[in-house]
């Protein structure tokens, strides 16, 4: 199967249209959020727990992945229980630990709100080629490498040096 042509692009058209993907996703995930009755950070950490699956993370791994403390966590997962997307189970290694299931409900409810965009994602990836997909597979999880380290860098604030906006005081 031969690719599509493409037109030619330069690293900042790419780079543009990153950000711009970017953006509409955030916009995208304020969206849903408020369509689940959740705040952005909640959603952000149901994907999280749904992405692992049959296999529970554990809370601590949640907080670790969605960059927050483990107390911002507990009130995550408050909330999330109550709003009946997930439970809190104890490991049955260490019952000092707790692992977060989704329910089985909330599964169904994020695919309902997902699967159209996946859908029509997945049309998008049939225009390329094996070959073209495992290029922008390769990309994806680099540049996902590249954003979990620098955020690293952020949280330890090693960017310290990085002048922050100014905030000004209306008197």
């Amino acid at each position: 199967m031969d690719g599509k042509p493409r037109p030619a692009a330069t690293p900042e058209q790419a780079l543009a249209g990153m950000d711009q993907l970017i953006a509409l996703s955030l916009v995208g995930q304020h969206d849903i959020a408020q369509r689940l009755g959740l705040n952005v950070t909640d959603l952000t950490c149901l994907g999280f727990v749904l992405a692992a699956g049959d296999d529970p993370i554990s809370a601590g791994t949640l907080a670790e992945q969605a960059g927050l403390t483990t107390g911002a966590v507990t009130g995550v997962l408050n909330r999330l229980e109550k709003a009946g997307y997930a439970h809190r189970q104890p490991d049955p290694e260490d019952r000092r630990r707790v692992r977060v299931l989704a329910d089985p409900a909330a599964v169904a409810t994020a695919a309902a709100v997902y699967e159209p965009f996946y859908r029509r994602l997945n049309e998008l990836f049939a225009d390329y080629t094996p070959a073209e997909i495992a290029v922008l597979s390769d990309w994806f999880t680099r540049a996902g490498d590249l954003m979990r380290s620098y955020l690293e860098e952020i949280r330890s604030d090693q960017l310290a040096a990085m002048p922050r906006a100014r905030r000004t005081r209306s008197r």
